[in-house]
C-alpha cells in the first residue's frame, strides 16, 4: 500500500458511506459496518511496510551469513 494512494481511499470510502445514507440504510448499521472494517484496515496500515515481495532484509536472501538453529549457541 502506497501513501500516496490513501487519499483516495478515503474520498471513496467517504463516497460509499454518503451513498449508503442516501439510500436509506440506517446509521446503526453503518456505524457496525465501519468498525467490522476497522480491523483489516488497521492491520493494512500498521503491517503496510512489512511483508514486501523482492527486498532481501530476512536473513535467508543473504546466503553468506550463517544461520543460527533453535539448538546450535550463538557466537
Amino acid at each position: 500500500m502506497k501513501r500516496q494512494h490513501l487519499p483516495l481511499y478515503a474520498i471513496a470510502l467517504a463516497i460509499l458511506v454518503v451513498g449508503l445514507a442516501f439510500a436509506g440504510v440506517p446509521v446503526q448499521t453503518l456505524l457496525i459496518g465501519l468498525l467490522v472494517l476497522v480491523c483489516p484496515l488497521m492491520m493494512m496500515f500498521m503491517m503496510g511496510g512489512h511483508g514486501g515481495h523482492g527486498g532481501s532484509d530476512h536473513p535467508s536472501d543473504q546466503p553468506n551469513q550463517k544461520q543460527h538453529g533453535p539448538t546450535e549457541p550463538r557466537p
